[in-house]
């Protein structure tokens, strides 16, 4: 008898560990918003935390990003400052013209005055956002009927505005990060024939070129991913929710002679 009853209660303990797989299966693009939406938001949070005086805090969210951006403040976000991104020329930083520029920017936080940025690059917030806005337009999508994956020729398109912009600036950055061709855009400039003002072709501020080219590339690298892997991911983790359902009947068939045997 006490055999029997160790063996339902062990059932029920399998059964307890497929209901929690069996649910995440199922609610998986759910699970994945949430989270990845809080993964999103709480870069936001660091220079809120600076603004407050809340300096361990958002120094360690400022850590904890920094493993996934390089963080340099020409290419990010301030908040609680009189502009939204600042140009090299704009930060009180000394650069010396050569790699260790990037280091500086990294570890310049921000300040009282210019505001404190925010703890990844635009390009972070526009690829990863794309990603969560492109995950909540799926499952809006996908409730009614069911979307293949794009295809892979259009993956590549969408990967390459990214591709296009993460070399170029790559050579230009070895000549110094003021001194490379992708700052002043002097190419662009004769191409256009100085049809903008110079701010669109110098830096890297908002509202520039070089801003305008990490957002397309940021939102087409987020959308292909999602265009490409999501339809995957649905696929199996429908497959994995059937094949628990199976499970699921198994179980409930073998606990039901055991709780009628304990009554």
């Amino acid at each position: 008898m006490d055999m029997e009853v160790e063996a339902g209660s062990d059932r029920k303990s399998q059964l307890r560990v497929v209901r929690i797989t069996h649910s995440i299966a199922r609610h998986w693009l759910i699970f994945f918003i949430l989270l990845f939406g809080i993964f999103n938001v709480l870069p936001f949070f660091a220079p809120v935390a600076m603004r407050l005086g809340w300096t361990s805090g958002g120094e360690a969210i400022y850590t904890i990003y920094s493993t996934m951006c390089h963080q340099m403040a020409q290419r990010s976000f301030f908040f609680f400052g009189s502009k939204a991104m600042y140009n090299l020329d704009e930060l009180p930083v000394t650069l010396a013209g050569n790699a260790s520029d990037m280091w500086t920017l990294r570890y310049f936080l921000g300040n009282e005055t210019l505001g404190w940025k925010v703890a990844w690059s635009d390009r972070m917030v526009y690829m990863y956002g794309s990603i969560w806005m492109g995950a909540v337009i799926y499952a809006l999508i996908s409730r009614t009927r069911a979307l293949k994956p794009i295809p892979l020729w259009l993956f590549i398109l969408l990967m390459m505005p990214m591709i296009f912009d993460g070399i170029t600036h790559l050579f230009s950055d070895v000549n110094g990060l003021m001194g490379g061709f992708r700052y002043d855009n002097r190419w662009l400039a004769e191409l256009t024939n100085n049809s903008f003002p110079v701010s669109f072709y110098r830096g890297d501020a908002l509202g520039s070129f070089n801003s305008w080219i990490r957002f397309f590339s940021g939102v087409s690298f987020g959308l292909g991913v999602v265009g490409l892997a999501f339809p995957f991911l649905d696929r199996e983790f429908r497959r994995t929710e059937r094949l628990l359902e199976e499970k699921l009947d198994h179980y409930y068939t073998q606990l039901k002679p055991t709780a009628l045997k304990m009554e």
